[in-house]
């Protein structure tokens, strides 16, 4: 399975906002840099994360976005299923009406134990575990992205 861009660029957006957690609103274009990710791409990646309240943002010269909730409150899993539409290998295993061997086909059920288990996976690790990993790391300032923390 491959990741899209929206979800890899969404969990470092939150990422980064879970390691300035209670320091105040953060601007999106300080992220963009940290990160290296297009700030118009971070843009419309904001927009579903501020609907489904796990980010919220502030008005004024010190304004910017922050986490709504405490970073241990938020799981990696819940990011990626919200970015990606949910977690599936293929389209049948949700939508079996899309297929015409769905009812008999049984690599469909093995895509559908396996879509579930890395969803259990990320569903066990909050963005809390990755900023105490990455400090672990000697990563103070968020500037690794998800794909080389250690244990996801």
């Amino acid at each position: 399975m491959k990741l899209s861009t929206r979800s890899r660029y969404g969990a470092r957006l939150v990422l980064d906002m879970a390691f300035k957690f209670n320091n105040g609103p953060v601007r999106l274009g300080s992220i963009a840099r940290r990160q290296g990710i297009p700030l118009k791409y971070l843009e419309q990646i904001i927009i579903p994360l501020k609907k489904a309240e796990y980010v919220r943002s502030v008005r004024g010269p010190k304004g910017g976005h922050m986490l709504a909730r405490d970073p241990a409150q938020i799981t990696v899993g819940e990011i990626v299923s919200l970015l990606e539409g949910g977690i599936k290998l293929v389209k049948c295993s949700n939508h079996p009406e899309t297929c015409d061997r769905s009812g008999f086909c049984l690599t469909r059920f093995l895509w559908k134990e396996a879509a579930e288990a890395i969803h259990q996976r990320l569903d066990k690790v909050t963005f809390a575990d990755l900023v105490e990993q990455a400090r672990i790391n000697g990563d103070v300032e968020c500037t690794c992205g998800t794909e080389e923390i250690v244990g996801l």
